[in-house]
């Protein structure tokens, strides 16, 4: 006989339309009937904590979120106790200060070069592709580094700084194509060392070191897929600075993801196991954020093309789960594919956004 646990939740995930043990690719099989408490009393942290230990299983995780986005199942989540705890804690401390801001560096960025060499592909960018016209992934995210560079307007000669630099990806193709010189900074020791071994040759420079001590002056400023790391209580510190540091006539090119409404902290699951510190942020938080100091020229959603970025990251990482099972654990893995999915999942339900914003001075 069911318990009432479990009749709850089969009411739940029946208005997404997902069946207990059911045989479509979006419905789940519970190996353990802990589960359902698990879930029910911890949210998302619940949700993925026992994915993670294998006390479930679904064939398409994408399209079991997908589901859920949909339905909006997730708002029930954040009325979580440790949602809350962890919103409340967000609205009285800033998570991201000069020391605090590491931790995202040590926990996911260092995680090891090796998969993210192999996640990523040739072009090592960890942010979204641009898939108009592009049949793979090498396509897409070259094509976006064309777009970046043509819309900063980039020439010979140029200093160009990028804020939260990866693997140099960006000043590689930067420097390699059009000929400027790239200073990138970056909290992650793995990502600094193979980077600057990337770009040997060429006018980078890639070192570790918080934006927010930048002293010099540059013609042109890009940071994308960092901004997500800077809290909101940061956020016109943030714009300050690289205000201080662009020229008059220079431009400001911001790639970050974004929530559809103003939030002071993250997803418990994430903070915990993918991004501690994090933060999305709103339209109205940015526009908070820069007035005075930036006119937006151009404000672009690439929602979907991050949908398809992540789905071509995860055929990447499972095509080696057996190299990393036996490098991670499986813990990992199922962790890693849970996030990976989960997010392509939110960006294709349209309950993540992810912005391309180019900034004028003023």
């Amino acid at each position: 006989m069911a318990t009432r646990l479990e009749v709850r939740a089969r009411t739940l995930l029946g208005q997404a339309g997902i069946e207990l043990n059911g045989t479509r690719d979006w419905d789940i099989t519970v190996h353990n009937p802990g589960f359902f408490a698990r879930v029910l009393r911890q949210g998302s942290m619940g949700l993925g904590e026992s994915y993670m230990d294998g006390w479930w299983d679904c064939a398409r995780l994408d399209l079991f979120f997908q589901r859920i986005f949909a339905a909006g199942l997730d708002r029930l989540a954040a009325r979580n106790w440790r949602a809350v705890g962890l919103t409340l804690l967000s609205r009285f401390s800033n998570r991201q200060t000069m020391p605090k801001s590491t931790a995202v560096a040590r926990r996911h960025y260092d995680v090891g070069n090796d998969l993210f060499e192999v996640m990523l592909g040739k072009t090592m960018l960890y942010t979204t592709g641009r898939w108009e016209g592009a049949a793979n992934l090498e396509e897409a995210q070259t094509a976006k580094l064309e777009f970046i560079c043509h819309k900063l307007k980039l020439a010979p000669g140029m200093r160009v700084l990028d804020i939260g630099c990866g693997w140099g990806g960006f000043a590689r193709f930067a420097a390699q194509h059009y000929g400027v010189r790239v200073d990138g900074i970056t909290l992650s020791r793995e990502q600094a060392a193979l980077g600057q071994a990337l770009c040997s040759g060429l006018p980078v420079n890639l070192r570790i070191e918080d934006y927010r001590r930048v002293q010099e002056r540059y013609d042109r400023i890009v940071s994308l897929g960092m901004f997500e790391h800077v809290g909101y209580k940061n956020y016109r510190r943030f714009f300050s600075t690289a205000r201080r540091c662009l020229a008059p006539d220079g431009l400001f090119y911001l790639s970050s993801i974004g929530s559809n409404r103003s939030v002071h902290a993250t997803d418990p699951w994430i903070e915990r196991y993918i991004f501690p510190n994090s933060h999305l942020p709103s339209i109205q938080q940015i526009g908070t954020a820069i007035e005075g100091l930036f006119i937006p020229l151009e404000w672009h959603n690439w929602a979907g093309d991050y949908d398809r970025t992540l789905m071509a990251w995860q055929a990447n990482f499972a095509a080696q789960w057996s190299r990393w099972l036996n490098q991670y654990g499986e813990r990992f893995c199922r962790m890693w594919s849970f996030y990976l999915l989960s997010c392509a999942a939110a960006f294709r339900a349209k309950h993540l956004q992810v912005w391309q914003m180019i900034l004028d001075p003023l």
